[in-house]
């Protein structure tokens, strides 16, 4: 990509197409220090109380900047760089880094260990990088006390406080008003699908785990549905359309959402899926659609349930997991209460944490 000039009008030419860049788009990115505050990033004027007839009346471009004199009098250099970021309609950022399909095969996930100032260490950023890839990481030797998972949410953005608190036990107690909180065998499923928005990421921090059973399940939801999209492009197509009610009761809410079980964006490709059989209410449609429907979703169910598409491990104390809710399934096999304790807590952040942390930590890294 390169920037081009002719008779005071500036182009980008990316080697397949070239276009003018409007004089306004740059007019409202000047950033010398009376236009940007450089501490925060924020614009110190207003571009929508700018005239809208700005136009170019010279420019010339020096190294790797554009210097513009603007018919409104203001006088700007522009890092050509800086300007090529903003010329994507996406976040190139996070979607460069690609998804990568797994099954049960999988044996090549990089291990991290919490240490001191890991945060804002070269390996946090190696560890959100792995998390995109394929949706979850686990880190050792992350500290049990003091409800310490918290604090490590809290270092990467923000916990996601819901109705079952900033973070939750998960352990086998009397009157669950959830099946986490038993020793029963969890089938592969989402979390929280029944909230609007669904709660992106999950950690889940092993403090206790003296038991033979309790493994924890992880299937990749992208994959699947991949899968599904290519062996039964019928089965995958209702699934996209189709919403169904997702439902939560407990003593002091209801909490209700619809959804597909499999979402995607404007251009078609993957968002998110949501799953939990226990939880869904299908709604009255013709009866040739529902029969297409429920063979689709138990196809899909089969899938999930699938030894091929389920890695399964246990997680020692200090194990951290991470996990991205909106892609992985996750489940865990039952164990047995009278082997000793279980004790895992949990919670939730959204995707602007990791988001934002990653920007942030290429930024500092220069990478």
């Amino acid at each position: 990509m390169k920037i081009e000039l002719n008779e005071n009008k500036v182009f980008f030419n990316n080697g397949s197409q070239k276009k003018e860049i409007h004089p306004f788009w740059l007019r409202e990115r000047v950033d010398g220090e009376e236009f940007l505050d450089k501490g925060t990033q924020q614009r110190l004027f207003d571009p929508t109380s700018l005239n809208s007839d700005i136009s170019i009346n010279n420019a010339s471009i020096d190294n790797n900047f554009l210097e513009i004199n603007f018919n409104d009098g203001v006088k700007s250099k522009l890092n050509i760089e800086k300007l090529a970021l903003d010329f994507f309609n996406e976040d190139t950022v996070i979607k460069s880094i690609g998804k990568s399909k797994w099954n049960s095969s999988l044996n090549n996930i990089k291990n991290f260990s919490y240490k001191d100032n890991f945060f804002e260490s070269k390996e946090m950023y190696d560890l959100l990088i792995s998390f995109y890839k394929f949706g979850f990481v686990v880190i050792s030797e992350v500290p049990t006390q003091d409800n310490f998972i918290v604090k490590f949410a809290n270092s990467i953005g923000s916990v996601r406080r819901t109705n079952f608190g900033e973070y939750f036990d998960v352990k086998s107690k009397p009157d669950p008003n959830d099946l986490a909180y038993t020793s029963l065998h969890l089938a592969p499923h989402t979390d929280n699908p029944y909230r609007n928005p669904v709660p992106c990421i999950q950690l889940l921090h092993c403090i206790e785990n003296e038991v033979s059973g309790g493994f924890s399940t992880l299937v990749d939801g992208y994959t699947v549905t991949e899968d599904l999209k290519n062996e039964n492009p019928d089965f995958y197509k209702i699934l996209t359309e189709v919403k169904v009610k997702f439902k939560f009761i407990d003593k002091e809410v209801v909490l209700e959402d619809w959804s597909e079980l499999i979402k995607l964006n404007d251009d078609k490709t993957f968002k998110q899926v949501r799953f939990s059989p226990r939880l869904d209410y299908v709604p009255m449609l013709d009866k040739e659609k529902l029969d297409l429907y429920y063979k689709a979703r138990k196809k899909l169910s089969e899938m999930y349930n699938s030894d091929k598409y389920r890695v399964e491990f246990k997680l020692a104390p200090k194990d951290l997991l991470m996990m991205d809710n909106h892609r992985l399934l996750h489940g865990r096999t039952a164990y047995e209460t009278k082997e000793g304790k279980r004790f895992l807590q949990g919670c939730y952040i959204d995707y602007d944490s990791t988001e934002g942390k990653l920007r942030h930590l290429k930024r500092k890294f220069n990478l």
